[in-house]
């Protein structure tokens, strides 16, 4: 059978499921297509011409190849298609976004015929994804004489092809739509358990709310045909928990603009909004799409006569409505004036955050990666003409404050910057292009991260980043034929691109299905290190992490940087000692409990959390910054002393060696470079060239935070407070209640120990509870089932020698067996230990979950509804958050621990210590070392 026969009953199949046919990336099926176009007798001929020329992806895919050559072959007039004139094949070519369109079009403007070669380089001065080699070409055929070349460089110089775009409108006309009341989480726009369907993006965009909003959005869009349907959180924030390129495709499906007519289901610019504006990492992704992401401030605090906050019974400010978005209200967005406004012109609050100077060139360009290739491409032609570049584009924002110091992260991104003009240090609020060192990239998103590489035209990683990583930890735990269809294929991409891949394309490595953030934390070996991620809990303990879209993934991959503003910083310390019965993960829930005290506000959201925690090495440490993503800070620095810096590098260096003992390493020895700079770096460290990362005695905080460890003295439980009244404070991580609040009486219907949040040292701790029941009981009996996820094979060999993987696999009812992976996701489970394949397992809620309606306590990252367990018919699913220990011992009670039964639990047990930094450095390390 052929491949269009084969098309044309996965036509079929879609069409039963309401799906039009999938967009084609197959060279061999694009080949068959202009076989069948060029035979004006085929019977399939008229579809073969709409399939070629509205349902083939542009960019390096080998569809867009075999597309570009037909084409090439019309315009020099070598076959004649009646449809496709040589006009109409250069304007297809214009929306091919780069790669082998490109070539085309230089082989074209490069020939010898005068008149192809004028309109060759018309549409290649529109044009902005070009590579070294494209513009080396262009480069050698100017030093060559050629006029041509030359005409395009001028273009270039001069950034027509981002001048000649229309202006963004002075006015927009928007209708809303309410998709929740509270903080909306991109699960609700992009759930976790519809993964596998990411880069079938018609398909995807089907479960994006409900069906039933899906069909309210489009009644808007038909009552309103001239505005665009803005979304909206009230009462709450957009965007929030993992970094979702999926979360922003969908809402543009449903409600922004198609990218180009000639590509299907790529749409950009949607508009946003959020009574308290967008998630960081949500709003990055908005700006690649060219998107408007507005902060509302529809409702505000209700103040007394002395203009203190009025607060209700649980000590919160009451919030009254300043003015009304709800759903069918018709606004409009000012951008010159950058004003929201009512529908007869009142002003309603200022927006000017969300149009800023690069903001709007996003908006333009129809999306960030058009400016950044721009931006390079224009300082390219113009140093090849010798000529200064046409002030084009917003200069960077180069904030620099005399007589104030730098924080740490200031620090960093001053290491980092490039084409900064500025001599003095840059400091927050400065809008800079940094140097990428470390990129991750995870299985959920990885699909699309390679179909954006295929868009932008890249074929290789950027030799500016010295490590990359493409992980399989969000797909561990099930190898169905979702798994088996995606995984492989996505691997060999990004082993082919120059990443470290989870899974050896060629069979000649074991798999590996470690947890993406800790194998980030691992091989980032310096502190002055900027790190990209493909998930929100990018937030490595050594240099700064930031939780990326899959396109700001890719974009850093392929060119080893990112364009930011410098974000404003929160000082973190501690004081007061850490009582014995705690565990540092108590710290964690504290430290955000604490600061809703101390603030009122949430002053961590969409700025870095600069923790001083010295005495930590990275993988406890990381649990804290780990959390950050759910403080909603834009990223989290650690300030550790030399040795405990020296310490995290050497077990850095030790898990990186077994890495390439394995044989995960690549020809360019990537790996080993990443050993070789954490030896440079540690070299530095120990003569005192240069020591730790720390911030200047005078940097300027936006605030401060004192940490009282003595005022910690319960575990503490981050509750979703699911039935709370006030449907804007459910499923928020704001509610962190000591264990006591519960009275030892709410029943645990699944424990689950794993995710990114938990260390070797948790491993530890649970092989020690079992140690320690066993000997006073001569059993040990769960009440509830336990699931266990080590984050790493590293970690599970590590225990294997230190003898404590043994208790662990006495009491496992299941035991992973990579030879035989499991094919179907658990529905049902039995009170038994499960040990679970190294991964994210429950915490990503697309494969593994709870029965509906359990109550789960986890020592995971993620509570939001529907994630961890859905709701059931009778009763709301809950996931509740906490430390190691209390997990334990509530699986095997069935319920939660009262404060004695926990204490006499983990007596002599080892917990996660933690010691505030002194200001003479600590000479002693961590635990779990």
């Amino acid at each position: 059978m052929s491949l269009y026969a084969d098309y044309l009953n996965e036509i079929e199949t879609r069409k039963g499921e309401g799906l039009h046919p999938k967009p084609i990336d197959d060279g061999a099926l694009v080949a068959e297509l202009i076989a069948q176009i060029k035979d004006e007798a085929n019977e399939h001929r008229a579809d073969s011409l709409q399939f070629l020329i509205y349902n083939t992806l542009p960019g390096t895919t080998s569809a867009a190849g075999v597309k570009a050559a037909f084409l090439k072959e019309i315009i020099l007039g070598e076959v004649t298609v009646a449809e496709i004139t040589p006009e109409f094949a250069f304007e297809l070519l214009s929306h091919m976004k780069g790669g082998p369109s490109v070539a085309v079009l230089l082989d074209l403007a490069l020939g010898d015929d005068a008149s192809i070669a004028g309109q060759a380089a018309d549409v290649l001065k529109t044009q902005v994804f070009l590579y070294d080699a494209d513009m080396a070409r262009l480069g050698e055929a100017f030093k060559a004489g050629n006029a041509v070349a030359k005409d395009i460089l001028e273009s270039y110089a001069k950034a027509e092809f981002f001048t000649k775009l229309p202006d963004v409108e002075e006015e927009i006309e928007v209708v809303t739509y309410i998709a929740a009341e509270g903080d909306i989480s991109t699960d609700l726009l992009s759930p976790g358990n519809q993964a596998h369907s990411r880069s079938d993006r018609e398909l995807h965009g089907k479960c994006m709310i409900t069906p039933e909003a899906q069909a309210e959005i489009q009644e808007l869009q038909k009552q309103h045909p001239t505005k665009r349907v803005m979304l909206i959180a009230e009462k709450g924030t957009m965007g929030v928990g993992s970094s979702r390129m999926s979360g922003v495709n969908n809402v543009a499906l449903w409600t922004g603009k198609q990218a180009s007519p000639y590509v299907p289901f790529v749409n950009i610019a949607p508009v946003v909004a959020g009574t308290n504006g967008i998630s960081p990492i949500f709003l990055t992704t908005v700006g690649v799409t060219g998107g408007i992401g507005l902060d509302l401030k529809n409702w505000v605090k209700k103040v007394d006569a002395d203009g203190k906050p009025i607060l209700n019974n649980d000590d919160s400010p009451v919030l009254e409505q300043k003015y009304s978005v709800e759903t069918g209200t018709v606004l409009k967005i000012n951008t010159k004036e950058k004003k929201l406004l009512s529908d007869t012109g009142e002003e309603l609050v200022d927006v000017s955050g969300a149009f800023t100077p690069q903001k709007v060139e996003f908006m333009k360009a129809g999306g960030s990666y058009a400016v950044v290739f721009g931006k390079k491409l224009q300082t390219f032609a113009a140093e090849t003409l010798g000529v200064e570049a046409t002030p084009v584009f917003a200069p960077a924002k180069e904030i620099s404050k005399p007589d104030q110091g730098l924080t740490a992260v200031e620090k960093i991104f001053n290491r980092n910057a490039v084409g900064v003009t500025s001599k003095d240090p840059l400091h927050a609020g400065s809008d800079v292009r940094v140097k990428v060192n470390i990129v991750g990239s995870q299985d959920t998103t990885g699909l699309m991260t390679s179909q954006e590489l295929e868009a932008m035209a890249a074929t290789t990683i950027s030799p500016l980043v010295d490590g990359a990583y493409q992980s399989g930890c969000h797909t561990a735990s099930v190898w169905d034929k979702k798994a088996q269809a995606n995984i492989p294929k996505l691997m060999k991409f990004m082993n082919d691109f120059g990443l470290i891949t989870a899974r050896d394309p060629k069979g000649e490595y074991h798999s590996m299905t470690d947890v993406i953030h800790k194998v980030l934390n691992d091989i980032t070996v310096s502190d002055w290190d900027i790190i990209i991620g493909g998930d929100s809990h990018t937030r490595m303990s050594k240099g700064v992490a930031f939780g990326a879209d899959s396109g700001t993934v890719a974009l850093a991959l392929a060119t080893g940087e990112a364009t930011m503003p410098i974000p404003e910083s929160v000082k973190v310390t501690f004081k007061g000692e850490m009582k014995d019965h705690m565990d540092f993960r108590d710290v964690v829930h504290a430290t955000q409990s604490q600061m809703l005290k101390q603030h009122g506000d949430n002053v961590f959201q969409g700025r870095i959390i600069e923790v001083h925690i010295g005495t930590l090495l990275a993988d406890q440490a990381f649990t804290f910054t780990d959390w950050t993503a759910e403080m909603k800070a834009k990223a989290s620095i650690c300030i550790s002393n030399d040795e405990t810096l020296i310490g995290s590098l050497e077990l850095a260096k030790d898990r990186i060696q077994v890495m390439i003992d394995k044989g995960m390493d690549n020809e360019a020895k990537t790996l080993q470079g990443l050993i070789d700079k954490a030896d440079a770096r540690i070299a530095e460290i120990k003569s005192g060239a240069k020591p730790a990362l720390t911030p200047d005695d005078n940097a300027k905080y936006y605030a401060e935070v004192v940490v009282d460890l003595d005022a910690i003295d319960e575990p503490m439980i981050a509750d979703p407070d699911v039935n709370n009244e006030d449907v804007s404070k459910r499923y928020t991580h704001d509610t962190i209640r000591p264990i006591s609040y519960y009275g030892g009486e709410k029943k645990v219907d699944l424990g689950f120990v794993g995710s990114c949040m938990v260390h070797k040292g948790d491993m530890k701790i649970v092989a020690q509870m079992l140690k320690n029941l066993e000997a006073a009981n001569g059993e040990v009996k769960f009440n509830a089932p336990l699931v266990v996820a080590a984050p790493t094979y590293n970690i599970i060999d590590e225990l294997k020698a230190e003898g404590d993987w043994d208790i662990l696999q006495k009491y496992s009812g299941f035991e992973f067996d990579d030879l035989f992976p499991k094919a179907q996701a658990r529905t049902e489970y039995e009170n038994i230990m499960y040990l679970e394949r190294p991964g994210c397992n429950l915490c990503m809620g697309n494969q593994e979950k709870a029965a509906k309606g359990d109550t789960v306590l986890a020592t995971s990252t993620r509570l939001f509804q529907g994630r961890v367990v859905e709701d059931s018919a009778e009763k709301k699913g809950e996931s509740l958050l906490a430390s190691t220990p209390v997990v334990v011992l509530s699986a095997i009670l069935g319920r939660t621990p009262t404060i004695s039964e926990y204490k006499q639990a983990i007596e002599g047990i080892n917990l996660t210590k933690f010691a505030p930094p002194l200001a003479k450095p600590a000479t002693t390390q961590s635990a779990h070392f």
